[in-house]
């Protein structure tokens, strides 16, 4: 149970290493995060903390939230996500969470929405491969067969076909953060993480799995 931080995703770039090696690395702009709600066994039968992300205009949010808000003295926040820990009494409302709790070289997870490439056919969605591409195959990009005749006479459920690709919500495990700058709040984490510019992530430490 470790605290993460929203942000967003602004695009990517290379960086080179002390041994003049290119790294690609996406560039995200972590927080800053106000704490807005704390959580704790006795009150909710949890510790967790919830956060709040990228600051809109009040009338963008309905009365209940604004009021919600006003108890921690954020501004009106777009975006909301607990983290579940051991310790929330080392946290306070109001506080802010910035760039600067990760370190350099810590491994992370990143969710993300995927984007979305609408409707796809199975060599795109499934990495299905071709039909002949000879004269008068007929078979250049189609499905093929998708079962059995007479028995089983149906099409078991979960067969690979055509169908919506991406706009789901993925993580990508054990990503290294390559450089932090804390007076801008960004990150910057090898490898490329879900999303298109401009979209939210969720950025977590990698769980250390114990023996």
């Amino acid at each position: 149970m470790s605290v993460g931080i929203l942000g967003t995703k602004l695009g990517m770039t290379q960086i080179f290493n002390e041994a003049g090696v290119s790294i690609p690395v996406t560039v995200i702009q972590a927080g800053p995060c106000t704490i807005t709600q704390i959580k704790t066994k006795e009150t909710d039968g949890y510790s967790a903390i919830q956060v709040g992300y990228s600051e809109v205009k009040p009338k963008a949010l309905n009365k209940p939230l604004l009021g919600h808000l006003a108890k921690s003295s954020a501004p009106a926040l777009r975006h909301l996500n607990e983290y579940h820990i051991d310790n929330p009494s080392d946290y306070a409302l109001g506080q802010q969470l910035k760039a600067d709790l990760f370190t350099q070289g810590q491994v992370v997870d990143v969710s993300g929405t995927s984007i979305g490439r609408g409707f796809a056919g199975n060599q795109k969605r499934n990495n299905f491969g071709r039909g002949p591409m000879s004269h008068g195959s007929k078979n250049h990009r189609e499905p093929g067969s998708i079962g059995a005749g007479t028995t089983p006479g149906r099409v078991y459920p979960g067969k690979r076909m055509a169908g919506r690709l991406g706009g789901k919500r993925t993580t990508i495990r054990k990503l290294t953060i390559e450089r932090i700058y804390p007076e801008r709040n960004l990150l910057l984490i090898k490898g490329a993480i879900p999303g298109k510019p401009g979209s939210l992530v969720n950025i977590l430490p990698t769980k250390k799995v114990g023996k």
